[in-house]
């Protein structure tokens, strides 16, 4: 089973990788409440490049998953959240899933935390249960073990590369870890294209069922409805009392499906004053900077490309400087040849017919 599942992971593209990159929010609704769509909650989900780092490591870049969800568990209101930092052959190199009750008067949090390392993975567990001191644990599987091992923020990248492509291998498993660290095994399977309605319109869905296997014998399962996109229309679990649901009509105009009516007029929305949203902002923010960074960092020609224009800029000071502009970076030689500012002389554009340089030159 491992060696299936690492040769999978191995011939997955990077360019249809690239199509699974995207933002999507779901409303968490009670399945059979009436009416059925009212909203509970919210099932967030983002996919992204971004750099990654560990102490006396390069720089990488690698795709930060993350999700959130806020609603209730038999009733009493949850959350949870998972980050995790994923290669794009899917191999997970650092994850951490949180999960919060708040069952009063004793609100409980879990958080696991794992670690890809040179040797294998290192798990932490922290169970925090009202004012109590919070009970720690950690342990480690070697490499060995966790071959062609596929742990929740890849599993979502995974099902929407699936989903993309509306056909998969039969008995598709991989070995997994679940929410408490252990290792377990998570199987795919097709359940075929299904009509579903998503708010007013209803369209054709590609369902697939992913369930978790324990060493114990229970399984966890789930059916996930798909967009030819790769967007979800919806997320159950089986057995629970809440789904999450796609709302929004106007995704379905990304799979050609469906042109959705003319959108009623939206509500201003201050995001500065939404706690959530400013935090979105503020971390969205920062992972940029640091992606911007790494960028700078891992492509040092960048700098030098720039120097050298701007000193044939302000040394010919054309009086229209995008033209200059344009015929400056055409007349660059090709990636691998040494810049100006290395050493190499790069002949500078003459001012275009009818702008002279500027007077003193």
């Amino acid at each position: 089973m491992a060696d299936t599942a690492a040769e999978f992971l191995s011939l997955i593209g990077l360019q249809e990788l690239e199509w699974c990159l995207f933002a999507e929010r779901l409303a968490v609704v009670a399945v059979g409440a009436s009416p059925r769509d009212k909203e509970e909650g919210q099932w967030w989900m983002a996919a992204q490049w971004a750099p990654y780092q560990r102490e006396d490591e390069p720089l990488q870049s690698c795709i930060l998953v993350q999700t959130r969800f806020r609603g209730k568990k038999d009733g009493v209101p949850a959350s949870s959240t998972l980050k995790a930092y994923v290669t794009w052959q899917l191999e997970t190199l650092e994850q951490e899933e949180q999960e919060s009750i708040e069952l009063t008067p004793h609100p409980t949090e879990k958080t696991t935390h794992m670690v890809s390392h040179e040797h294998g993975m290192t798990v932490w567990k922290t169970l925090q249960e009202g004012e109590a001191e919070p009970k720690c644990q950690s342990f480690s599987y070697s490499r060995a073990r966790l071959q062609g091992v596929l742990l929740e923020g890849a599993s979502l990248l995974l099902l929407r590369l699936l989903a993309r492509r509306q056909t998969m291998p039969p008995d598709l498993v991989f070995p997994a870890i679940d929410t408490e660290g252990n290792l377990c095994t998570s199987s795919y399977s097709a359940l075929g294209i299904q009509q579903q309605a998503v708010g007013s319109a209803e369209t054709e869905v590609f369902v697939i069922q992913r369930a978790v296997h324990t060493s114990t014998g229970t399984s966890t399962v789930w059916h996930s409805s798909f967009l030819p996109s790769g967007h979800l229309a919806q997320l159950m679990q089986i057995g629970s009392p809440v789904l999450m649901l796609l709302q929004d009509e106007s995704i379905l105009s990304k799979s050609g499906k469906f042109k959705p009516q003319l959108p009623f007029p939206k509500d201003h929305l201050d995001w500065e004053e939404d706690i959530e949203l400013f935090s979105c902002f503020l971390d969205r923010k920062d992972e940029l900077q640091l992606s911007h960074a790494a960028y700078l960092q891992q492509h040092p020609e960048v700098r030098a490309l720039l120097s050298d224009f701007l000193q044939a800029l302000l040394h010919q000071q054309p009086h229209d400087p995008i033209s200059f502009a344009a015929e400056f970076f055409a007349h660059q030689l090709p990636i691998g040849t040494p810049f100006t500012s290395t050493g190499a002389a790069i002949p500078l554009p003459s001012s275009s017919p009818g702008h002279p340089p500027a007077k003193g030159k």
